[in-house]
């Protein structure tokens, strides 16, 4: 008997001082180490298996909110009255295209919503055709032009208008049996050839993306010029206008930065804005919540792109959180989210697609991300939330810079732009 009293007071001990540390109303961190997720035990084997050795991944600690015990809403069940159509997620393997599939991803959902049709639209043909646009672009500058794989939401409406698109299923970019796409031995060779094409002054353009695409097709198969899809003949461009059935102009890019003027379509300024597009509509932050909360609640999905390398970003329980040691929400304004922009802590990291969301019980906004990445499916192909991260109201004000969204999401602000 004396055993067992010991024993309750001493559970009734853990338990005060956990429910104390909770009600404290402190988030706490952690150091935890690095340990190999999806991207080395599935992606990265893949890749290795045809091309390479493994290389040892070298462990590191690195720091975390501790999320354990908190009640999140990590479950795609708890938005399963708030979900809107959407493929189910797709890996982008070992390649810096989130841009793409997210973008892409977005488009399908919009084919269903206007058209009541489920499509799966190949995100490599438009990825194809970026790198054969930035090899144009590394040419006019005379080599000052970024040429890499990241590129940003509007890039893929820009290569439909210019190519069009085509089913998944008539060019998936994937050749040789592979599982997962790999674009490090690509890009290494076109960057050589470029780099090689600038150290001898040889702009001969034609030449030059001849070139860009003879390797483009050895890695990822020459894309077509025309296709039969569910009994009917297509081109690209035909595919796109009669199939898919969007228009284009129909989709806005929407941004929220105070180092350009609000109520303006501005420059988005990042690297992956390699053309320098100066169509962004950029507003304040409140009426960029306003226009996301808006048009989720109203049906609307969006891609959506930003910062994912913060201490409250968990690959643990796929939530995206905004600790209190980095900012108490009540504190987080234009200024806030500026000043993260400019000292380069948030960054344009990663596309997404926000397909969901969900209110809890204090009326705060919770959204479900669709994601590509390796860093959503460290949790298991078996389990539900398998490729989604859930983003709380204060991660996306914080830290995701812009959205690509229909223009009808846009339409009660467009009279204050200049």
């Amino acid at each position: 008997m004396k055993k067992l009293m010991i024993a309750l007071v001493a559970v009734m001990v853990l338990t005060a001082a956990f429910v104390h540390a909770q009600e404290d109303g402190k988030d706490r961190a952690k150091f935890k180490e690095y340990e190999p997720g999806y991207y080395q035990n599935f992606i990265l084997k893949d890749v290795h298996a045809v091309q390479q050795k493994q290389k040892e991944v070298k462990k590191h600690k690195y720091f975390q909110m501790d999320q354990e015990g908190l009640d999140l809403p990590n479950k795609v069940v708890d938005y399963k009255d708030h979900t809107y159509w959407h493929n189910p997620p797709i890996s982008q393997g070992n390649t810096g295209t989130c841009w793409c599939f997210s973008t892409t991803s977005f488009y399908e959902s919009e084919v269903h919503r206007l058209f009541d049709k489920d499509v799966r639209i190949s995100e490599m043909f438009t990825v194809y055709w970026e790198y054969v646009e930035k090899a144009k672009g590394y040419v006019e500058t005379r080599g000052k032009s970024l040429f890499d794989e990241g590129s940003e939401s509007n890039a893929v409406t820009r290569i439909y208008k210019k190519y069009g698109a085509v089913p998944r299923s008539v060019y998936d970019g994937l050749i040789g049996g592979r599982k997962f796409f790999d674009h490090s031995g690509m890009m290494k060779e076109m960057r050589t050839y470029l780099e090689s094409v600038k150290a001898a002054n040889a702009w001969n353009e034609d030449e030059i993306i001849a070139t860009i695409k003879s390797i483009l097709n050895y890695y990822m198969g020459e894309p077509p010029t025309e296709f039969d899809y569910e009994g009917q003949h297509y081109t690209p461009k035909s595919f796109l206008k009669d199939y898919l059935q969007l228009n284009m102009d129909d989709y806005v890019e929407v941004l929220s930065y105070l180092q350009q003027p609000f109520w303006q379509q501005v420059e988005y300024e990042v690297p992956d804005n390699w053309w320098h597009s100066k169509d962004y509509y950029n507003v304040p932050l409140d009426v960029y919540m306003e226009v996301i909360n808006d048009a989720i609640e109203k049906g609307y999905t969006m891609s959506i792109g930003g910062d994912v390398s913060e201490a409250g970003f968990s690959r643990e329980t796929n939530t995206a959180l905004i600790p209190d040691f980095d900012i108490p929400s009540v504190y987080i304004n234009d200024n806030a989210r500026q000043f993260r922009f400019s000292n380069k802590t948030t960054t344009d990291d990663h596309g997404m697609h926000m397909v969901g969301y969900l209110k809890d019980k204090e009326g705060k906004m919770w959204y479900l991300i669709k994601d590509s990445s390796s860093g959503s499916r460290n949790i298991g192909e078996d389990s539900p939330e398998f490729g989604y991260y859930f983003f709380s109201e204060e991660y996306v004000k914080l830290k995701m810079m812009g959205v690509t969204i229909h223009k009808d999401a846009l339409k009660k602000y467009m009279k204050k732009f200049k």
